[in-house]
């Protein structure tokens, strides 16, 4: 065969065009956070009261909610490397004003434009990356997960660093910084052409007439209501500096990224959607009232806002899998819809707390935020049949599930087969060639199974390519191999979000057709990610009735177990 071998590409070896956006993105996740360690020094300075400072939250979250409903249809008509710069230069020129103003109510003001500029970029910047990055779309996403991580981490800490300057200094900071990210983008991201349906600016309002999507829309609101809360608050009972409230909310951060990437999936994966979800928003409403009942505290109230960050980042992963798992319409259309109700929760939190701080006492707020964490289990409850529904597989679920797509001749029904799963990377031609070994060494028939997925992180959700690409990747490892002599049959396995149901789907698929083996390659996202539990190679192992076994050029096939899953992602460690 004539396929490259080799090593995958690192997925930090990537054009110009993604570190433009990529540093852009660590850029913008640092935009909420980064307010938080300053927000004491805003109200000694400016003269304003906690309630009238909480606004900077309100105004910045409620304008880029609205603008989640038409940030779609914006970059169909103009495409996505215009919305990206005009995103861009929003955030610089409203970052800057905000600095250059001395009133509480001029920041207000321009968090508001900072908003909309944020819901521009954010709308956009994933699909960018995974169009503009080398090696396929696992690398993409490692490089969009790192920023998050980043961004949410490293947030806190910089507005800390810069606030202990001044109040201003985060501001500007945000502007200097985003200004260097809008020159990078309109330097090294090329022209998109733009989808060839643009997208109805009414589309997301449309979706949520369908109650699956409704219903996890309005538990999502509860839950940034208290989220949102606690954010605006909780720095006023710690009494610390600026410099002190960065590194506080820093391993705030540092947690909400760790459960985000690492422990969501795998509690996913074990318990399901929903069992996690509500053990996960009981915990909140506990950590919210710990905090109301020890608010004369700064030591409860700090050790509690640190623990929040594990809940909140599984939480943030699991209701936006929910979200994509119980919707009957398109990915990006479902997550613009999940937005705007997400952040319409999170911008009214503050201005109902503030109102309630002023007229009662500090505590209020955080037993409100405790109790809306609480609502929102018997709202989850209220869509749990559709959720469980669309997890156990798409014979049962009513909702959009993974599904499988013949490509060119069908296979015979008489020789056992060898299935082949590959994505859309380098190493895929690679590993269909060592399975095309395997197939000829037992006698079976070969079939390739190619992995179209919609990748899916925090609010964003993604195609990582079109229908007819994946079909031309079919057909292209088709034609290598029958230029070779081999004949094969080939497959799109189309996911919705959820790698474990694709992986169930494909092994569902294998017993279906009586499979001698499942073979599957190396993924460039690496075996921490490949072989976690609620991964697709992880699902489709247990599922699978026949072997499933990792495959490549340089060395002989390997059973995969649960055991040696556990060596492999320990030997990567």
């Amino acid at each position: 065969m004539s396929a490259p071998r080799g090593r995958a590409a690192s997925p930090f070896r990537q054009p110009k065009a993604v570190w433009a956006v990529a540093f852009a993105c660590v850029i913008s996740f640092m935009g909420i956070g980064l307010v938080d360690p300053i927000l004491p020094a805003l109200a000694d300075s400016l003269h304003a009261t906690p309630s009238q400072v909480s606004l900077l939250f309100s105004s910045y979250l409620i304008v880029t909610a609205v603008a989640m409903l038409f940030v779609g249809w914006f970059s169909s008509r103009f495409g996505a490397k215009r919305t990206l710069v005009v995103g861009l230069a929003v955030i610089v020129v409203f970052a800057a004003l905000a600095g250059t103003t001395d009133s509480i109510n001029g920041i207000v003001g321009f968090r508001a434009g900072w908003g909309l500029g944020n819901a521009l970029f954010i709308a956009t910047s994933l699909a960018v990356i995974v169009a503009s990055a080398s090696g396929g779309f696992g690398g993409a996403i490692i490089l969009y997960e790192t920023a998050l991580g980043l961004g949410i981490a490293v947030g806190p800490l910089l507005g800390g660093e810069l606030g202990a300057i001044s109040w201003r200094g985060p501001f500007f900071g945000v502007a200097v910084l985003m200004a260097v990210a809008l020159l990078a983008t309109l330097a090294f991201v090329p022209s998109m052409p733009k989808p060839a349906r643009p997208t109805s600016p009414v589309a997301p309002l449309k979706a949520l007439r369908h109650r699956g999507l409704l219903t996890m829309g309005i538990m999502a609101l509860l839950y940034n209501w208290g989220f949102f809360t606690m954010l605006g608050y909780a720095p006023y009972p710690m009494k610390l500096s600026a410099h002190e409230l960065g590194l506080v909310f820093t391993g705030w951060g540092l947690l909400v990224a760790a459960f985000s990437v690492f422990f969501a999936p795998r509690l996913q994966a074990r318990f399901g959607t929903a069992p996690v979800l509500y053990a996960n928003l009981l915990g909140l409403g506990v950590v919210m009232a710990v905090i109301a009942a020890g608010v004369g505290s700064p030591t409860v109230v700090i050790v509690a806002v640190i623990v929040s960050g594990a809940f909140i980042g599984i939480n943030n992963t699991l209701t936006t899998q929910a979200v994509m798992l119980v919707s009957p319409v398109e990915r990006p259309v479902a997550s613009s819809a999940y937005g705007f109700l997400r952040f319409i929760g999170g911008g009214l939190a503050p201005f109902v707390a503030g109102k309630l701080a002023d007229a009662t006492d500090l505590s209020v707020p955080f037993y409100l935020g405790a109790a809306t964490f609480v609502l929102a289990i018997p709202v989850l409850a209220s869509g749990h049949g559709l959720l469980r529904k669309a997890e156990e597989g798409p014979e049962e679920a009513p909702v959009a599930t993974p599904s499988l797509t013949a490509v060119g001749e069908p296979a015979g029904t008489d020789t056992p087969r060898v299935i082949v799963a590959v994505g859309a990377h380098g190493g895929a031609p690679a590993t269909v060639d060592a399975a095309a070994r395997l197939a000829r060494e037992t006698g079976s028939a070969l079939e390739v199974v190619h992995v179209r997925e919609t990748v899916v992180v925090e609010e964003q959700a993604v195609e990582t390519e079109g229908a007819e690409e994946a079909r031309a990747a079919v057909t292209a490892h088709l034609a290598r191999l029958a230029a070779h002599g081999v004949a094969a049959s080939g497959q799109v396995l189309t996911s919705v979000g959820d790698h474990a149901a694709a992986g169930r789907v494909l092994a569902e698929h294998a017993a279906r057709v009586g499979a001698r083996a499942v073979a599957v390659g190396r993924s460039p996202r690496g075996p921490l990610a490949q072989f976690a539990d609620g991964s697709l190679t992880s699902a489709l192992t247990h599922g699978a009735p026949c072997d499933v076994l990792l495959v490549d050029a340089e060395s002989v096939p390997r059973q995969l177990t649960k055991r040696s899953m556990a060596e492999l992602r320990d030997s990567a460690a």
